[in-house]
């Protein structure tokens, strides 16, 4: 088996090319055993992942990484095994190539069926998130794809790791293991050649901060799925209950805040003020900052003064923007302005209000009465995801497995010609 020091990071794209041919024409059991596999590699190989996520966490407290993104590297025996399950679970969910999508007769007679193929390669650059190296492989695998990644320097180890207890375990499999390639030993120089490899990349999609999407959406020549940052916003309506808005944001908020799906920006209508005491004290015992308008920041000495910046950022932490506005107008200005369209949410009892909503918003996901932190592939029943797509060709919103497939149109005659 080919290590990283034996070849370029181009000869590792083109060797994932070679392998993908053979990948996509494996079976059902072939890709649902492969998968199966790779989840005991990765259980059994949990101490080694476990000891070189530490070395990463060290280097990365020693360069001063963020507390969000040290919370996105970290992998400790738990989320090991839940790697492993995800992992199971898309092994079990039904074979998304060769569904039949369309089918028609033409040219009087011409059986003519649309079918889901494969995309072929698929890369992906992403920042700290050792999860993703094995989501993506295991989703790319399961869709008959190979994969090229690229997964930085802060979680190079684990990523070694990883990827290497995938590889064992696809050749055991009787798969070749070339199938799941990385390049991350090659640097940023790896990285631009991802971006320009086209022609061997069929797919890329970037998972980070909105600095890198923004990088490889405008410098790559291979066709990019842009996942965006996620300034998600929660807006309190004047019917909403006060126990589900307490509930939900603290949950949007502080459940996992270094996650895309977690709330941002919560906008609160004037007739709903009297929530926001209650809100603030139990926001505050979930350990979150607010930086509020000038109302917000009247009603508690605790509240930060907002800036014009802050509606704009994506915290990834125990922070939060709050401002007051007169209505639903007022709210989908704002939401409009400021979303990154990944997911935004409304509180409300108004059936009105909460059907406009959930039509006005242009984001690729709206919740009523619920959590944005809904806005998952494995809460979807992906099992796991690539990223959330926060565009509108192709894919949009969290991508499963029928996201990396493309189309074929097949068609079977007997001798027809056209007139």
């Amino acid at each position: 088996m080919t290590t990283v020091t034996e070849a370029s990071a181009r000869e590792r794209m083109q060797r994932a090319k070679d392998a993908s041919r053979a990948v996509a024409l494996l079976d059902d059991d072939a890709k649902s055993h492969a998968l199966r596999t790779i989840a005991d590699a990765i259980e059994a190989a949990s101490a080694e992942i476990v000891a070189a996520n530490t070395e990463d966490l060290a280097r990365g407290a020693a360069s001063g990484l963020a507390d969000g993104l040290r919370d996105r590297l970290r992998l400790d025996a738990p989320r090991v095994a839940a790697l492993a399950a995800a992992v199971r679970e898309i092994a079990d969910l039904p074979d998304p190539v060769g569904r039949v999508l369309d089918e028609r007769i033409i040219g009087g007679g011409i059986r003519l069926t649309k079918v889901a193929v494969p995309f072929g390669v698929v890369g992906a650059i992403y920042e700290a998130r050792p999860n993703v190296t094995v989501d993506i492989a295991a989703l790319a695998l399961r869709s008959g794809n190979a994969v090229v990644l690229r997964g930085g320097s802060a979680a190079e180890n684990t990523n070694r790791a990883l990827v290497s207890a995938m590889r064992h375990a696809l050749a055991s499999a009787g798969i070749d293991s070339e199938a799941v390639q990385t390049i991350d030993g090659f640097g940023r120089d790896g990285a631009r050649e991802l971006m320009t490899a086209r022609g061997l990349v069929d797919i890329l999609v970037p998972r980070g901060s909105a600095q890198l999407i923004e990088t490889v959406v405008t410098e790559s020549t291979v066709p990019v799925i842009e996942t965006g940052a996620g300034v998600v916003h929660i807006f309190v309506d004047a019917t909403a209950r006060a126990d589900w808005t307490r509930e939900i944001i603290v949950n949007a908020k502080a459940q996992r805040p270094s996650v895309c799906n977690a709330v941002e920006t919560v906008l609160v209508h004037r007739d709903a003020l009297g929530l926001v005491p209650d809100l603030l004290d139990a926001l505050e015992g979930a350990g979150v900052t607010v930086h509020g308008d000038e109302t917000i920041s009247g009603l508690s000495p605790r509240v930060v003064a907002a800036t014009d910046d802050d509606w704009s950022t994506e915290y990834l932490s125990l922070d939060l923007a709050m401002r007051v506005v007169d209505g639903i107008d007022e709210a989908l200005t704002h939401i409009r302005t400021y979303s990154t369209h990944h997911t935004e949410a409304i509180i409300t009892d108004d059936p009105a209000a909460a059907e406009r909503f959930l039509a006005e918003v242009d984001s690729a996901a709206v919740m009523l009465n619920a959590s944005t932190r809904f806005t998952d592939g494995g809460e979807y029943g992906f099992g796991a995801e690539v990223g959330i797509s926060t565009q509108k060709l192709h894919a949009r919103g969290p991508m499963g497995l029928t996201e990396l497939t493309s189309v074929k149109w097949i068609g079977r005659g007997e001798g027809h010609v056209r007139a």
